[in-house]
């Protein structure tokens, strides 16, 4: 039996991210089946790959007993309260990317993740392809092989892009990894 999924304000909609998946195992936590399973990254010293149900994330227990986190680092604002990297890193599902997956903090509260993005997805969202050309200009490319990486983002492959939006003022924002 399938139950409705919790909320994550966070990760607005995991199942289309992929970090939930449909799945009629039970979780090692909770050992309930309720037909899906978390199957993004998680840190811990324990093999908990696809053994997680998303019930366990958002009522912390998870992280609680396994002393989980589901994002590997963070991006942007650093002003942000630590209940609310708490709730990011041991209360929210992940994702997974070809690097270390970042989790952008912007306005002092963690932006919501949308999911990943090539250059279509990216052109309606001007302010996060401003982010990324900062990100690329950064590791010292100069302005055509930047433009090149970015028109060159695959949704489905690599390079791609991982889309967040602002909770607070709807910005977007991105990063951008290939392995």
């Amino acid at each position: 039996m399938t139950h409705p999924l919790p909320h994550f304000p966070y990760h607005p909609d995991p199942v289309a991210t992929g970090a939930v998946v449909p799945s009629e195992e039970g979780c090692v936590r909770c050992g309930q089946a309720r037909g899906f399973l978390y199957s993004g990254p998680v840190y811990t010293g324990e093999n908990l790959d696809d053994r997680l149900c998303p019930w366990c994330i958002a009522d912390g227990s998870a992280a609680e007993r396994y002393d989980a986190h589901f994002t590997g680092g963070f991006l942007g604002d650093r002003n942000v309260d630590a209940s609310v990297r708490e709730a990011v890193d041991r209360r929210t599902p992940g994702f997974s990317a070809w690097q270390e997956p970042q989790w952008f903090f912007h306005c002092g509260d963690g932006a919501a993740f949308l999911g990943c993005v090539g250059a279509a997805e990216l052109a309606d969202h001007p302010e996060a392809i401003q982010v990324l050309r900062e990100e690329a200009g950064d590791w010292g490319w100069p302005a055509d092989q930047v433009e090149h990486y970015l028109a060159s983002l695959d949704k489905d492959g690599e390079p791609t892009a991982y889309l967040f939006r602002c909770r607070v003022c709807g910005t977007h924002l991105a990063f951008s990894d290939f392995s």
